[in-house]
């Protein structure tokens, strides 16, 4: 999607509709698991509660684009 949306431009709208549905019926389908819902709270839960400890913000990782 992010490759049909830089090569696309404005036309994005238009012609990257397909790359666009493939990429909701995936999140739809991560958003509804409830096994990752929990590791992503998990997760949350213990980088709140090392801030909360320390007051020193951890750096985001930044994820690779499946491009």
């Amino acid at each position: 999607f992010t490759k049909c949306c830089q090569e696309n431009g404005l036309l994005m709208v238009v012609k990257c509709r397909q790359e666009n549905t493939a990429l909701k019926d995936c999140l739809v389908g991560y958003y509804s698991d409830p096994l990752f819902y929990e590791e992503c709270k998990t997760e949350y839960l213990k980088q709140r509660e090392e801030y909360r400890a320390t007051g020193i913000k951890k750096k985001r990782q930044k994820l690779s684009s499946n491009v």
